[in-house]
C-alpha cells in the first residue's frame, strides 16, 4: 500500500475494480501482480521529512508494498522490517533488496495479514504509510496494535492522504481520511500519559491519475512518541 512520491495518486482505480466479496489477499495480490511495478520504487519523502532526524534503530513498516521506504530506511542504518500481505509484493522488495547488496539483518519482508498480526517484538520505529484499502481493512484495530510495538522513546509514524476539500473529489475514495494531522492522531486514542506528539503536519506532492495526468495530493503526517 506503500506509495512513492510520483506513484499513482489515485485510488479512484483501485475503487472501480474492487468487489465485496473479494478479500484483502485476493485484491491486493490481484493489484501487484497484474502489473511489472505498482509503484515508483522511490521511498515516501514524507516518511524522509518526518523520520530524518531520528537516531536509526529497528522497525517496521505495516503495508509496505514493494519495499521501498524499508529499503531507504535500511541504507541509513536502521535495522528494517516491511509487512505486506501480497506474496507479490514481498518477492519483489526481497530481490531490490538483494540487488541493492542488503542482507536480512538490514532488510527482511513477511507476507503477513494486518488483520490478524500480532507484533512479536517492540521497535523503535513503527510506520504505517497509505494504509487504505477497497478492500476490508480494520485500520483502527491494526495501528492500535502498531502503537503498543513501540518501544519506550520509539515512534509510531503515520502517513495518510488527506479528505479532498471538494467531496465529490473521487480521488481518495475512502471513508478513513481526514482533514487534519490533528484528527488523524485524535482516532489514534493514544494515552496522554504515555505518548506526545512530535510532529502533526501536512506536505503536498506530485502524483498522477490512472489516466497519466498529474494531480497534486496533500499527505497527513502524524509522529507520536512514546514516553
Amino acid at each position: 500500500m506503500n506509495e512513492g512520491e510520483t506513484d499513482h495518486a489515485s485510488h479512484a482505480h483501485h475503487e472501480a475494480a474492487a468487489d465485496p466479496e473479494v478479500t484483502p489477499l485476493d485484491f491486493w495480490e490481484a493489484r501487484y501482480s497484474g502489473e511489472e511495478r505498482v509503484w515508483s520504487g522511490k521511498v515516501n519523502v514524507s516518511l524522509v521529512d518526518a523520520v530524518a532526524d531520528l537516531t536509526p534503530g529497528r522497525s517496521v513498516d505495516l503495508g509496505c508494498g514493494e519495499g521501498a521506504d524499508v529499503l531507504w530506511l535500511a541504507e541509513r542504518g536502521w535495522q528494517a522490517s516491511g509487512l505486506d500481505i501480497s506474496p507479490t509484493a514481498i518477492n519483489r522488495a526481497r530481490q531490490e533488496a538483494d540487488a541493492r547488496g542488503l542482507g536480512p539483518e538490514q532488510a527482511s519482508f513477511v507476507v503477513t495479514d494486518l488483520a490478524t498480526w500480532q507484533p512479536e517484538a517492540t521497535y523503535d520505529l513503527v510506520g504505517a504509510s497509505f494504509l487504505h484499502s477497497p478492500a476490508p481493512l480494520a485500520r483502527e484495530q491494526i495501528l492500535r496494535r502498531a502503537a503498543a510495538a513501540v518501544r519506550p522513546g520509539g515512534h509510531l509514524l503515520v502517513i495518510s492522504h488527506a479528505a479532498p476539500a471538494d467531496p465529490n473529489d473521487v480521488a481518495h475514495p475512502h471513508a478513513d481520511l481526514h482533514h487534519s494531522p490533528e484528527n488523524e492522531y485524535r482516532e489514534l486514542k493514544l494515552d496522554e500519559t504515555e505518548w506526545t506528539l512530535a510532529l502533526a503536519g501536512r506536505r503536498n506532492r506530485m502524483g498522477r491519475k490512472p489516466t497519466g495526468e498529474p494531480i497534486e495530493v496533500e499527505d497527513l503526517i502524524v509522529l507520536a512518541r512514546r514516553r
